[in-house]
Parts: structure tokens; C-alpha cells; sequence
């Protein structure tokens, strides 16, 4: 079984589609929870916890329940709100000043939901199988360091100094679930991409198979678009590289064919059609105005944008910004990524062009009164995420040319095993 963790407000509003059990009612229909004096009041009663549990879930079709105002892309260029609708327990509780709502369900179900929430549906088979196995292992291995962890004070993901702040974001933070259901972990939008019957066979092909290194699970990171060459774990999270996320080659991701990427890409993730090469440009007020926001400090003006180190990708995990007052040297990737844009760059893989133009000033009548120097910085990019393992977009043009899930999944994770362990 997992937990996953949905949504957190304040109130929450929901239906359940079908007969559901809850603190000995039989209860079905549309439901609101709110947060009152700490607890989740519903139905006029006050609630450290609530659970609602469906009755006869072996039936076809089985009950679900529908969640409205779902956030996904949390913080990305393609944030919206959906209604989702879930296999499985909803439990409620209160955490951190809002309502958690949590969803428990066998591991398989999950599975099938993920994959077609990470991409399409429709996608090739030996594509979604190969995406399968490692978000099966994905979760297992992170289900196996939550266990390994509780009790502990947890690891500090921020290096600070008097003019170096290097940061990575992990999935230390989650304490009451398992996983999220975003970006942060990985997409699970329930039964509402599920459009297709081939997910449900990946999963039944592949069931129980994990990646493996040296007898133990691995930490199968993807990403989208590597851009080329896929980046190593170091560079991104804490210094402790993995034998199995190595850089490779990866031609594969540089591609147009629109019939692919329909396949490959959800509805929203093809709006983004600059993945692989991209170009982002900001005057200095503009870069100025945005670092002072994202870091809260003040550096002066912006004069400077420095790469000092970069991961085997060409991704930047140490950039120094110059500023009139002062300077500061940030990373990893992911700061960078979110220091830079009012949402996220798309990667941490660009050059920085500086350029220094003059423009001339005229007054009322037209008549040229002086130059101004005007600074702008362009970032020229390439890839979509942090790179680390397998490349999304990388691996479905390989499916499609007619790889195996198997070679798909030993090109990306080089010296990992594929085992079946249930």
C-alpha cells in the first residue's frame, strides 16, 4: 500500500461516488470538510482524523471519490487546478494550520495513475513499461528511506556562508504520506488521465520489477528533457554521487515529431514547445528586481551572472550573481533554476550572454538629449528539469524506433539490474 498526499486547505470540498464507510456511517454524495478550532468539522462534528473507506471496491467499476480544486505544477510555468477523481481510502487530518487530504491505495493502482499522469496515456508500451518499473522503484526506495529515517532529526539540505548558499530539495518533508502527488514526487492525478488501456497492461507486464544496484533499490530519478546528455545525482541533491545515475548520451530527446510528443506529452506539458533549446532574456532592473525577490537579499544592481561549476550535463550547480553591493554564490540546480525566473527556468543548463547597449534619449520635440547604457542578460538554455537519470522525451522517440523497456531502462540507469521482487 502507499499514501499519497492530495491536496492542503482550509476547506475541502468532495463527492463520493459510491458507499463509503465513516467513524460507522454508510455515507455517498458530495461532502465539505473545514478546518474549526483545529479539528476538521464535518457533518457538524469536530474530528481529530477522519477516514472515509469504500465499501464493495472489488466491484467493476469500483467506488471512488472526486476531489475539487486540485493544485498541480505547484510553482511551475504550467500550474492550474483540476478535479481528480481516486481509487482507494481519503483520509483527512490536520497538519500545519490546514486539512491534509491523503490517499491510501495498493501500489499497482498507483502505478497506473503515474504513468499516465507523467505522460500520456497513449504513449507507446514499451515506453510506459520502462516508466513503470522506475516509478515502481522510485517509490519503493523511498518508501524504505521514510522507514529508515523516523526518529531522526532529518538532513539539512542548505550549506550556508557569509557569500555561498547552496541548496537542494529532496523528499525529506514529507512526514504524514509516503509521497505528494506533484512534481516535487511524482505526478499522480488519480483515474482522470486514464484514457487508455495500455497503462493498466504496462503495469500487469511489469509487475513487482524494480532496478536494482549491488542488491539494493535504486533512487531512479527522470526528468523530462535532458537536453542531450543526462546529468549525475550529485550535482542536483546532496554529495553522494550513484553508481547508476551516471551522465550518458542521449541524442534521442532532440526531436519535433509532432506524433511523438503528442504521445509523450499531457495536454499542458505541450504548451512548453521550447524543451530542448530555449532562450530567456531579462534587462538588469528586471534580473535585479527578480533576485532581490526570490532570495530576499539585496545585492545592489545587477552587474553579473558568473557559472562557476557545472555537472557533467553542463548544468550550472554553483553561479555566482555580482551585484553593486555585494555578491553571492547559489545552487544547486533547482535554486538556480527558481532564483532566475519568476516560476522555474526550465534547466540550469545555459549560457549567459551579457549586453551592454546604448540607447539614445530624445526630449519632447524629438531632439536626441543623451545616451543611456543599458545592460541586458540573455540565458541561452537547453533541457527541461534537472536531468538526472531518464530523459522522458529521450526514452519515448527510443520505444518508438523499436528498444525494449529493457534497454531503455539499462541505457539510462548503466550497471543497474532488473529484478522481480513480488
Amino acid at each position: 500500500m502507499v499514501t499519497v498526499g492530495i491536496v492542503s486547505a482550509q476547506r475541502i470540498d468532495f463527492c463520493l461516488n459510491g458507499m463509503f464507510q465513516a467513524k460507522g456511517e454508510t455515507v455517498s454524495g458530495p461532502q465539505t470538510v473545514e478546518l474549526f478550532e483545529g479539528a476538521v468539522l464535518w457533518q457538524g462534528q469536530q474530528y481529530r482524523e477522519l477516514c472515509f473507506i469504500p465499501l464493495n471496491s472489488h466491484l467493476s467499476p469500483p467506488t471512488t471519490f472526486t476531489l475539487n480544486n486540485v493544485t498541480i505544477g505547484n510553482g511551475f510555468h504550467w500550474e492550474r487546478h483540476q478535479q481528480q477523481t481516486f481509487l482507494g481510502s481519503l483520509r483527512l487530518i490536520v497538519d500545519a494550520g490546514k486539512i491534509q487530504a491523503i490517499n491510501e491505495l495498493p501500489v499497482e493502482d498507483y502505478l497506473e495513475s503515474v504513468i499516465s499522469s507523467e505522460m500520456s496515456a497513449t504513449a507507446s508500451l514499451e515506453f510506459l513499461k520502462a516508466h513503470t518499473v522506475i516509478s515502481r522503484s522510485w517509490l519503493l526506495y523511498q518508501k524504505e528511506e521514510r522507514g529508515k529515517r523516523k526518529g531522526e532529526s532529518g538532513k539539512s539540505n542548505v550549506e550556508r556562508g557569509e557569500s555561498e548558499m547552496l541548496r537542494w530539495y529532496d523528499r525529506e518533508d514529507h512526514a504524514l504520506f509516503d509521497v505528494c502527488a506533484d512534481d516535487h514526487c511524482q505526478r499522480y492525478q488519480g483515474l482522470t488521465t486514464q484514457r487508455s488501456p495500455l497503462p493498466s497492461q504496462a503495469v500487469r507486464a511489469t509487475r513487482g520489477q524494480v532496478l536494482m544496484f549491488n542488491g539494493e533499490l535504486c533512487d531512479t530519478r527522470f526528468s523530462k528533457c535532458c537536453g542531450g546528455r543526462t546529468e549525475e545525482f550529485q550535482y542536483c541533491w546532496e554529495d553522494t554521487p550513484k553508481p547508476y545515475l551516471q551522465s550518458v548520451e542521449c541524442h534521442w530527446c532532440n526531436t519535433k515529431d509532432k506524433a511523438i510528443l503528442q504521445q509523450v506529452l499531457n495536454d499542458y506539458d505541450q504548451e512548453t514547445v521550447d524543451f530542448h533549446d530555449w532562450t530567456v532574456e531579462y534587462s538588469a532592473d528586471e534580473l535585479t528586481a527578480l533576485v532581490r525577490e526570490k532570495l530576499k537579499t539585496d545585492l545592489g544592481d545587477i552587474i553579473d551572472l558568473i557559472p562557476l561549476d557545472r555537472g557533467k550535463s553542463g548544468r550550472i550547480w554553483r553561479l555566482q550573481i555580482v551585484g553593486t553591493k555585494r555578491s553571492l554564490i547559489i545552487g544547486k540546480e533547482l535554486e538556480i533554476r527558481r532564483a532566475l525566473s519568476p516560476t522555474h527556468l526550465y534547466s540550469s543548463n545555459f549560457e549567459v550572454e551579457r549586453k551592454e547597449e546604448r540607447e539614445k534619449m530624445r526630449d519632447e520635440r524629438g531632439e536626441r538629449k543623451e545616451e543611456r547604457e543599458n545592460l541586458k542578460f540573455v540565458l541561452h538554455g537547453h533541457g527541461w528539469g534537472h536531468g538526472v537519470g531518464l530523459c522522458q522525451i529521450g526514452a519515448a522517440v527510443m520505444a518508438q524506433e523499436g528498444r525494449s523497456y529493457q534497454d531503455i531502462l539499462l541505457h539510462y540507469y548503466p550497471g543497474a539490474e532488473i529484478k522481480e521482487i513480488y
